[in-house]
């Protein structure tokens, strides 16, 4: 892959609970995204797509990014980050101002913008995303460009995902001790609709379930808008170790024999097939190894699968994604590469259900190209179209929030930038 020199990079990192993976891209002459480099390696130190081991997570994330640098045959300093941890919070603020008829200037839709950045109210937490849905004129709905319009009254709806300060300041002291700027960091959700869904489907309505390793993120979209998030903690790690526990055997064998041999649709033949283990022992025991159904490990993994199944169920419920005419479900993530899924969620969430892989950037390799890279792929998607924040507009800190905790954040950033 060809350097990335004299052209405008844009490099991504996915930090979760399974893998660190990164991706540079450039800007071609024709403006679109083009791959130059990826990198990845085993995430050390991060559960539940929170920082449990800052040391372990800056070793990872410093050789996922040299690795990518290699292959693209250059150097970057400044990243965008994805943020999956399960505290993500999602609303919808609506604000409107009254124009009388006259026509609508960008000045009018910049100040309807600080308008709705002053209406949030972070209660203690950091905006990630405050970002203009659609707008309306005089009640209508739908409006994408207000600008040159006459209204009587003009509103934005704006979404707004809050999260805790702490868990961001540790994941951005992970990104800085690697010697890294951080653009921005990105609730994964967001990115990973950037990469997977189409506008029509957030035009009709969809709801994406990202199922991950350690956490799965449901999103629903509707009218063009995302309407909410709900994070579930639980994810296809926890299949992992259930197989390494009901069968007696090391995680990463576990890992290995839900791959290759996994399936979340029970078939005839499963009992007939049998899969070779090699049982966990003590150090300094002999074991001359054992062998499984098929159908005992579908069945392992069928029986997590209906646990987090009927959370997603349920969270769509509370998202109110309620009837399955003309809706659908995207299904992403790592967990989603298991072989029969789609038709499993289908049968058990009652909707067409179809696979999200990645799309948008030229030159993506075929090894990054499936749903566990969706938010990979996102990450690089939004850096390089920079959607529109009313934080940027109104000027307001990225990180506004009220209370201690984000104090506390600001300093700790503060030292950091300070330091490097």
């Amino acid at each position: 892959m060809a350097g990335g020199k004299n052209r405008q990079l844009v490099t991504a990192i996915d930090i979760g609970s399974w893998k660190i993976s990164a991706l540079i891209a450039a800007v071609n002459d024709a403006g679109e995204l083009e791959v130059l480099g990826t990198g990845q390696r085993e995430s050390r130190g991060v559960r539940r797509g929170f920082i449990a081991d800052m040391e372990r997570t800056e070793l990872a994330i410093r050789e996922t990014v040299e690795q990518a640098e290699r292959v693209a045959e250059t150097n970057i300093e400044d990243v965008w980050v994805g943020f999956s941890g399960g505290n993500l919070i999602s609303d919808t603020v609506t604000v409107e101002r009254e124009l009388n008829g006259y026509r609508v200037e960008k000045s009018d839709v910049e100040e309807l913008l600080r308008m709705g950045a002053d209406s949030i109210d972070p209660g203690g937490k950091v905006v990630l995303h405050a970002q203009p849905a659609c707008f309306t004129i005089n009640g209508h709905e739908g409006v994408k460009r207000p600008e040159g319009m006459h209204a009587d009254q003009l509103g934005v709806d704006i979404h707004v995902v809050l999260s805790d300060g702490a868990p961001l300041a540790n994941m951005e002291l992970c990104v800085r001790g690697a010697y890294l700027n951080v653009n921005s960091i990105v609730a994964a959700p967001v990115a990973t609709g950037m990469a997977c869904l189409t506008d029509e489907e957030r035009e009709l309505g969809v709801a994406l379930v990202e199922l991950g390793a350690g956490v799965t993120n449901v999103s629903v979209y509707m009218g063009g808008m995302l309407l909410g998030m709900h994070s579930i903690p639980m994810g296809a790690s926890d299949i992992t170790d259930d197989i390494a526990s009901a069968f007696g055997i090391r995680r990463s064998q576990a890992e290995r024999v839900k791959c290759f041999y996994g399936s979340a649709m029970q078939n005839p033949r499963d009992f007939r097939e049998m899969i070779e283990i090699a049982p966990n022992v003590a150090e300094g025991e002999r074991s001359d190894g054992g062998r499984i159904t098929r159908a005992a490990l579908v069945s392992v993994i069928c029986e997590r699968l209906n646990q987090i199944l009927a959370q997603v169920n349920e969270a769509l419920t509370s998202l109110g994604f309620k009837t399955p005419a003309g809706k659908q479900i995207v299904l992403t993530g790592g967990g989603a590469e298991m072989k029969g899924i789609a038709d499993y969620a289908q049968s058990a969430l009652g909707r067409t259900v179809r696979i999200g892989r990645p799309r948008g950037p030229v030159a993506l390799p075929e090894a990054h190209a499936g749903p566990a890279f969706a938010t990979l792929v996102g990450l690089a998607l939004y850096g390089h179209l920079k959607p529109v924040d009313v934080q940027d507009i109104s000027g307001m800190a990225r990180s506004k929030s009220q209370g201690s905790a984000q104090s506390w954040w600001q300093r700790m950033v503060g030292a950091v930038k300070d330091n490097y």
